[in-house]
Order: C-alpha cells, then sequence, then structure tokens
C-alpha cells in the first residue's frame, strides 16, 4: 500500500516522536479508503443524519454519569439555553427538561445514532430541543447557521469519551466484551474514507503503534503488544475486537494478565488501554475535544457555566490546562503527562495566575460518590470540572 511504503521509504516519518505520526496519519486518512479492511455499507451523505441502526428512546441504553453534580455546578435557571455537547443516549438532556421548566437545549453529536434520538426527544418535548449533528470542531458553523451568536448560551455539558450506547453495539467496535467489526469510528459511517481501527492495526508498523499506545493509552507494555500484532497480522488481518484483545492478552505474561485491576477492584482486561490509544486516534479525540472547549468558551455568556466529565487522564490534564488558561494550540507538539510542578505557556493569565475567561467553581477535581459508582460502575472513572465563564 502507498501509505505504508511511504511510512518505511522516509526516515523522518519513523521517528518515534509522535507528533511525526500523528502529522502523518492525518495527511494519510484522507486517501486511505475504509475498504482497506474495515466493510462499508457504502457511500452516503457527509452532511446530516442518515439511515441509521434503529435504538429506541424508550430503552436508550444510558445511564447519565455523576448527574447530581452535573445538574448542581450548572445550576440552569427557567428559559435558559443549555448546550449539551454530548448528546448521546440523552440521559443528561432529559433530566434537564424534566427539571427545568421552558428550558432550551441544543443537543451535539458525532453519532447520527445519537442524533436519532434526539429527534425523537425533540418530538416530545416541541421547541425544546434543537438536535444538531456534528463533531466539536464544527459546534461554531453549525450555531451561526442557527442565528445563535456568541455569547448566547447559559450552561454547557461536555461528557467527553466513548457513550455507554456506543459500547453496547458490538457492530460500532468499541466493546472488549462484544465481538464486532474493529470500527472504532465515532461517526459511523457519515465519512466512509475515514480509517477505521483495524487500518490503524494492520497498517502502521511496530514503532508507529508503540509510538501510539504509549501516548494515548499510556501502555507500559506498548513495544510487546506492537510486536504481537504485526507478527499476528501477518498469518491473518486483524478485523475484529476480541481477536485484538486475544492478541493482546497473549503478548504479555500472565503476571501482567492477571494483575491489572480497575478502580473497584475488580479484574480488568488487559487490552482496555490498546483499545483506548486507538480509539483516540481514530476519532482525533484530544484535538476534538480542544476545539469544543474553545468552541463552548465561545457560546458561552459572561457568567455562564461549564461542566466537563472525563474519563482518562489524557482528557483531564487538558482539560484542566485549558481551564487554567494555558496555551494548548499545538497540540501535537504538547505533551500530556503530568507535570512535576510549574505552568506551561499561558495564553490568557491574569496577574494573580488565573483565567482571564474562567473561575472555577471548585477548586478541586469533582469524582463520583462510592454509592453512585456501586450503581453505574463506568463511572467509576469520571472526573467533574465546573467552571464559570468570566
Amino acid at each position: 500500500m502507498t501509505f505504508l511504503m511511504s511510512l518505511h521509504s522516509n526516515p523522518v516519518l519513523r521517528k518515534t516522536n509522535l507528533a511525526v505520526w500523528r502529522a502523518c496519519w492525518r495527511s494519510w486518512k484522507s486517501r486511505l479508503h475504509s475498504s482497506t479492511v474495515c466493510t462499508s455499507s457504502g457511500p452516503g451523505p457527509l452532511n446530516g443524519p442518515e439511515e441509521v441502526s434503529p435504538v429506541s428512546h424508550e430503552n436508550a441504553p444510558h445511564n447519565p454519569v455523576m448527574l447530581r453534580e452535573v445538574l448542581q455546578y450548572l445550576d440552569i435557571q427557567h428559559g435558559q439555553v443549555v448546550l449539551d455537547m454530548t448528546f448521546g443516549g440523552g440521559g443528561h438532556t432529559k433530566a434537564i427538561l424534566n427539571l427545568v421548566p421552558e428550558v432550551t437545549v441544543l443537543a451535539l453529536d458525532r453519532d447520527p445514532t445519537a442524533i436519532s434520538l434526539a429527534e425523537q426527544l425533540a418530538k416530545e418535548h416541541t421547541g425544546r430541543v434543537k438536535p444538531l449533528l456534528g463533531r466539536f470542531s464544527k459546534l461554531e458553523a453549525l450555531l451561526s447557521e442557527m442565528n445563535m451568536k456568541p455569547g448566547s448560551v447559559d450552561a454547557v455539558l461536555l461528557d467527553a469519551g466513548c457513550s455507554s450506547m456506543q459500547m453496547d453495539q458490538a457492530d460500532r467496535g468499541f466493546s472488549l466484551s462484544k465481538d464486532g467489526p474493529l470500527d472504532m469510528r465515532m461517526d459511523g459511517e457519515r465519512y466512509p474514507d475515514m480509517p477505521c481501527a483495524a487500518d490503524v492495526v494492520n497498517t502502521l508498523d511496530q514503532q508507529a503503534l508503540a509510538s501510539i499506545l504509549t501516548a494515548y493509552g499510556e501502555e507500559r507494555h506498548a513495544w510487546k503488544i506492537a510486536s504481537a500484532i504485526v507478527e499476528a497480522r501477518r498469518v491473518n488481518p486483524i478485523t475484529r475486537t476480541q481477536q485484538l484483545a486475544s492478541v493482546v492478552a497473549g503478548s504479555l505474561p500472565a503476571a501482567v494478565v492477571y494483575a491489572r485491576k480497575d478502580r473497584l477492584h475488580r479484574p480488568a482486561h488487559v487490552a482496555t488501554k490498546t483499545f483506548q490509544a486507538l480509539r483516540i486516534l481514530v476519532n482525533d479525540e484530544l484535538n476534538e475535544l480542544h476545539a469544543g472547549l474553545c468552541a463552548a468558551r465561545a457560546a458561552l455568556r459572561p457568567g455562564g457555566r461549564l461542566c466537563v466529565i472525563t474519563f482518562h487522564s489524557l482528557e483531564d490534564r487538558l482539560v484542566k490546562r485549558f481551564l487554567q488558561g494555558e496555551d494548548l494550540s499545538n497540540l501535537d507538539q504538547y505533551h500530556f503527562s503530568p507535570r512535576k510542578g510549574g505552568k506551561g505557556k499561558m495564553l490568557d493569565e491574569k496577574r494573580d495566575g488565573g483565567s482571564l475567561y474562567w473561575r472555577p467553581l471548585r477548586r478541586k477535581v469533582i469524582t463520583p460518590e462510592r454509592e453512585d459508582v456501586k450503581d453505574n460502575p463506568r463511572g467509576r472513572s469520571a472526573k467533574l470540572r465546573a467552571a464559570l465563564r468570566c
């Protein structure tokens, strides 16, 4: 394949620096057709909703994370405009509609299946729900099309990461526990030529795969896993989720496989970080998250409130540093590893060291209560940051 030959022939592109691999992947992913490994249902419209998998609104598999805390810190009032930037199964939006009279919710999601649920909810609450199909990076344009001016939104909720609905649908390729095609595209089939996770694991070489697993999965055994992936695909292409999970598990000693625990001290699958890394790369999640935070800042009025829920340390560090006013304009050269002290380059710092745009509603990060985690184990790693727009 031309893409792979280019990687091997150019010594610059073979550097382990993640920025190089990200730039390389971006430049080629528009040319790398999903037909190389992923099966597509055929070309569809690039804009607007299309036919999607049927998911009933009543049985939408979504238990909203940290709902009580979100409602507390957003403090939504009668008649306000709320932007739910990750509608998903609609759990947060439904709670807001039921709690606050005459509120209007702008329901954004990049997943057409989620937007179909938002459209059903809009029929039940006439004039109170406005579905918006698109990524975070398209939000400002979508709001402009609605004649929404900057600074006209009262509250914003951003619930980052993969939704429960996506995890529960095996054919989306996000789940470790359910076998399905190794896809992981949050946009579904909106962009048929967009590379999927199978394209990544069957195309990039060991060095590139190890860099991705280290940077986006914070995987200590990245090199061993990358080596096992390369060896396995020489026999057969890796096209299924449980196929990849088995390759990862088989690459590590039993002591590592059985030692991993989640925050409830339950056994955790050894491939979890690998799946996270591939999902982040395929969906450009960190750049999209930064774009979403910038769009939220522009949309909120002074005094408006922002709540952001994250599920892993890369997301949380990005959100924390954004709210502190750090310059994150070049994420490819920005490393989200923990710092021992000090701040990075400041973009909007006040004289007293705070941000010009944000005032934290609570200085420390907010985590779920123990009882909430028992009721909703998927929210065990959630972190909530809340801020007031200055």
